[in-house]
């Protein structure tokens, strides 16, 4: 395949290159050029392409909906909405995902044996989270609410208590096939019971985890970490990418940039909370939590990239819709990223931050070829990126799953 007459923007923070061939052989970036030839020839008219886009922090298996669509649909019914998700994410342009918690590995396979559209997947399984933390479903009335039902062959449940528990929970995500280990190590904005800047995990059950994630396993751990103080543990303990960070110091921020820590920020889920509550089925709870910790939460985001911290894009879909996940960029530069930078967090940066840096996150002879095509140009305008009707054409391995031109 030969893309004919493109203006790259190649995700490494360089410049446009304009009127560029690209050749693909086998799945591959082969050249980058000019004049190229080949017989199969995709005339790019001066378009814009893009690396495929990489969401750090997705939840294919769920999307928010009112209590009793969930109470009154099937368990097995889920998987098949997923597939609508899939498809949702690869044509708003994500090509990667980082499931944080929800999808199994036969979703994965799936996936990868092209049974079903969709991005590639690393999953985390199920959140590991403490007797009455976020990802408990336990709720005031003694009733158990849980966003996704777990304990089912290859979905492990995720609670566990002290050193013994959590280092057993954290070995049974990685035989379900856990590609990461995501750990709740703070309250959250949707938990019944708890509150953001609640901490859970003491520092040693957080190091259990790193120990057989890391260590034992040659994984990374993911955080969903929001309070400070579990932020800080966080740190301590050696999680490689903190998940949210709602609420951070200097200090904290200083730690993480010396640590060669990632922050996914998802500015886009407490606002999406907040605009679509009554379509996402949001409890008040919930709606005035996210009211609570916006500002925060855009601080902490600015301090971090003030500071250097190396920031991924995640945007934490399934609390909200699948396919709006590249709003997240618009609201990244609205917060003080050039709009270079956004899209260099949501391929580069979310590449090595996914550890396939190696091989995706960049338009680079060698790499595999997942693209994306649009008429205008991001760099002038972000928010072009956040509607999937911009997004001409997809590219997952070389091969084009979505073409409106």
């Amino acid at each position: 395949m030969i893309l004919k007459n493109i203006n790259l923007i190649d995700g490494t923070g360089n410049d446009i290159q304009k009127n560029i061939d690209i050749k693909i052989e086998n799945n591959v970036i082969a050249e980058i050029g000019k004049n190229l030839n080949g017989d199969d020839v995709i005339e790019g008219n001066g378009q814009y392409l893009l690396p495929g886009m990489i969401d750090s922090h997705v939840h294919v298996m769920l999307e928010m909906e009112p209590l009793e669509n969930r109470l009154s649909t099937p368990f097995s019914y889920n998987f098949y909405k997923a597939i609508d998700h899939l498809k949702r994410t690869v044509d708003a342009g994500v090509t990667t995902v980082r499931d944080a918690l929800g999808a199994d590995l036969g979703l994965k396979e799936a996936v990868n044996d092209g049974i079903v559209l969709g991005p590639r997947l690393q999953i985390s399984i199920n959140a590991l989270t403490i007797t009455g933390g976020h990802g408990d479903s336990y709720t005031k009335s003694g009733i158990h609410l849980p966003l996704l039902q777990d304990g089912y062959p290859g979905m492990p449940s995720g609670l566990c208590d002290g050193v013994n528990e959590v280092r057993k929970k954290a070995r049974e995500m990685l035989r379900a096939g856990a590609d990461v280990l995501k750990v709740h190590a703070t309250g959250g904005v949707t938990s019944a019971t708890d509150h953001p800047d609640y901490t859970q995990f003491s520092v040693e059950e957080l190091k259990v985890i790193v120990e057989e994630a890391q260590f034992r396993n040659n994984r990374k751990v993911m955080a969903h970490a929001q309070g400070l103080q579990g932020v800080k543990q966080c740190i301590e303990a050696g999680i490689h990418s903190i998940e949210h960070g709602i609420y951070l110091d200097d200090e904290a921020v200083k730690l993480m940039k010396e640590k060669d820590m990632y922050l996914v920020p998802t500015l886009l889920a407490p606002l999406s909370v907040i605009e679509f509550a009554a379509e996402l089925g949001m409890s008040e709870n919930s709606i005035n939590k996210s009211k609570q910790v916006m500002q925060d939460h855009i601080e902490s985001f600015k301090k971090a990239h003030q500071a250097g911290v190396k920031i991924a894009m995640g945007t934490d879909a399934g609390v909200f819709k699948h396919g709006t996940n590249l709003r997240e960029l618009e609201l990244m530069v609205e917060h003080g990223m050039t709009e270079m930078e956004a899209i260099v967090s949501s391929t580069k940066t979310a590449a090595e931050c996914l550890g396939y840096d190696e091989e995706l996150g960049t338009i680079e002879e060698g790499k595999k070829a997942d693209f994306i095509l649009l008429e205008q140009n991001p760099l002038d305008d972000i928010a072009v990126l956040r509607d999937p009707n911009k997004i001409k054409v997809v590219a997952i391995d070389g091969k084009i799953v979505k073409d409106i031109r």
